[in-house]
């Protein structure tokens, strides 16, 4: 896994004007050559892993990732003792204390990421009123997700850092070509397993195979069910055509 990465401090603001998001040409999100395409395809663990860092390190200060627990990152490789450590960074809601008042608790691996905000209110409070998306399903609700998360975060004039005068940067991926949230990542960020600096390209294809597993978590079970279905319908079909052609044999 890469080191643990530097904090940084993501915009506050993500709401953007009616005009910022209206019609508009957007760029079609370069395809990546996925570890997980194909019918044989698997997740890269150490990809998962190392968009799982960039996840805590650079995203859990304002998006949520409400459907995964903690417990489901051992699927990722890490270990039990790992995934616990990891949980017991975060506090989530314990039981009332004796006078009825609200207690935390550092999580556990049966608990699910805890939203960075407290209530709605507070999310549209610290963010010019609007709410961050929860990221856990991001890969699915956008067209071509995968794709879409890795351009998104990658695109050349985006990561140059230059807001414009109401505060908005240029993506030409994103619906208007105009986004609130400043670049989260930048060159010297992560460190590979040689030593070397992550590109800004390699952390934007890490963040996305880690959200596209957020979103499709059981995707390998799914390939692997659709295999043996298909195995046993070829089987079959052989079957009934021995079959067939014993029972007509005589007409």
């Amino acid at each position: 896994m890469m080191k643990r990465f530097m904090p940084a401090i993501l915009a506050l603001s993500f709401a953007l004007p009616a005009s910022a998001l209206a019609a508009g040409d957007q760029a079609h999100p370069e395809s990546r050559n996925w570890s997980w395409n194909g019918i044989f395809g698997t997740y890269d663990r150490a990809q998962l892993q190392r968009g799982l860092e960039i996840f805590t390190g650079q995203c859990i200060n304002c998006h949520g990732l409400k459907f995964i627990h903690f417990r489901d990152l051992i699927q990722i490789g890490l270990s039990e003792d790992q995934a616990e450590a990891l949980a017991e960074q975060f506090e989530v809601a314990g039981d009332p204390d004796e006078w009825g008042d609200p207690t935390t608790r550092p999580a556990k691996l049966f608990d699910r990421f805890p939203d960075p905000y407290r209530n709605e209110e507070e999310a549209r409070a610290l963010n010019n009123g609007a709410v961050p998306p929860d990221l856990s399903l991001m890969a699915k609700a956008r067209p071509d997700g995968s794709n879409y998360i890795a351009s998104l975060l990658s695109d050349a004039e985006y990561n140059e850092g230059n807001p414009t005068d109401d505060g908005l940067y240029h993506n030409a991926y994103f619906p208007g070509g105009l986004i609130a949230m400043a670049p989260p990542l930048y060159e010297g960020l992560g460190v590979n397993a040689d030593g070397s600096d992550a590109s800004i390209d390699e952390m934007s294809d890490d963040i996305a195979a880690f959200l596209t597993w957020t979103a499709e978590p059981r995707l390998e079970d799914r390939k692997g069910m659709g295999l043996k279905v298909i195995l046993f319908l070829l089987v079959l079909t052989g079957l009934l055509y021995v079959s067939k052609r014993k029972i007509w044999a005589n007409v």
